[in-house]
């Protein structure tokens, strides 16, 4: 029984760490399914692990704080449930404690708590950047994910075994492991992305007038409401969200320069400008009365601030004043 517990136990660290592959994730379910004490117990452990660091601290993670956090939390459920079959085995957990902390880093690890049954024991997982920060990660599949300031990710987890499908509000740069068998989605609200292998970066923040999707590598299908199109390497298509008119183009320079600190905007309305600055620098920007429809270009590697506002200022003719972190735009 100990050693069927144990078994049992690397199953589940396995699965809200690493993910299973079929096998394994069938075997957990079957285990799950047999009865209302199993459920009961995989769905506390689950619920232990995931609030063993609040949404406040992941911005400021540490990881030996979240672990004795955890570490409390398991011996206060033991206490709490005497009559519980069995304590959650630690070890299991610790030896992935790099993998969990990109996971709880991020902050945003949220599960149904509805009618306990098997399918709302498995239920998505999201993934958060929050503003002025990025967050890097992998996939069960192996799949590189970054994710730019205010954007979320969420996958199902099946990821991998039932499909390999995303969403995403906001920018990420994906480098996707081959699958042939198995393409990879990323569904956003303007439209949707198709790979089997590649690497690429999709822009689409709700609140922006212009997305995108830019390929480094392989090649792409975009499924738009009206149209399909298709990119390869150093390819870029533009959607305006407003007019409904899109452009393809080549871009021969390098992909999502964001991740080292850059920014580039090709023609871009300034109020998509002020809202990349705004994530970027977690900052606050209004605008002064009157009609700013400049389109903004430039490129900034890794600059303050300051030094990207003083660059707008003096090739559009928008000035600025800084208070703190709330900056107004006028004319």
């Amino acid at each position: 029984m100990e050693e069927e517990n144990k078994h049992i136990d690397e199953l589940i660290a396995n699965y809200l760490t690493e993910g299973l592959d079929k096998n394994a994730l069938d075997e957990l379910k079957t285990w799950i399914a047999a009865s209302a004490e199993n459920q009961q117990y995989f769905i506390c452990q689950r619920e232990i692990w995931f609030s063993a660091v609040s949404r406040e601290a992941a911005s400021v993670y540490d990881k030996d704080k979240a672990f004795e956090n955890f570490r409390n939390r398991v011996e206060s459920q033991k206490e709490i449930q005497s009559t519980s079959r069995r304590g959650f085995s630690l070890s299991a957990l610790w030896r992935y404690a790099a993998v969990v902390a990109i996971i709880i880093a991020v902050g945003c690890i949220s599960y149904w708590q509805g009618e306990v049954n098997v399918k709302d024991t498995f239920a998505d997982i999201s993934v958060e950047a929050p503003l002025g920060s990025k967050t890097k990660l992998y996939l069960p599949d192996g799949t590189l994910v970054w994710l730019n300031a205010g954007s979320r990710m969420t996958y199902s987890q099946g990821f991998g075994v039932d499909n390999r499908k995303v969403e995403l509000e906001g920018e990420g740069y994906f480098q996707v492991h081959k699958n042939e068998k198995q393409p990879f989605i990323v569904s956003t609200r303007r439209f949707d992305v198709c790979v089997l292998g590649t690497c690429f970066d999709i822009k689409s923040y709700s609140s922006d007038e212009i997305v995108s999707v830019e390929v480094e590598s392989g090649k792409v299908q975009v499924d738009l409401p009206e149209a399909m199109m298709r990119l390869k390497g150093k390819e870029q298509i533009l959607i305006n969200t407003i007019s409904g008119e899109y452009s393809k183009r080549r871009e021969e320079r390098p992909v999502a320069i964001w991740k080292k600190g850059g920014l580039r905007f090709n023609s871009t309305p300034i109020r998509d400008v002020a809202k990349e600055l705004e994530r970027m620098y977690n900052c606050r920007i209004t605008f002064a009365n009157g009609k700013f429809n400049n389109l903004i270009s430039g490129e900034h590697d890794n600059k303050s601030l300051e030094a990207v506002l003083q660059s707008i200022e003096y090739t559009s003719g928008i000035r600025y004043k800084k208070e703190g972190n709330r900056i107004l735009l006028y004319k």
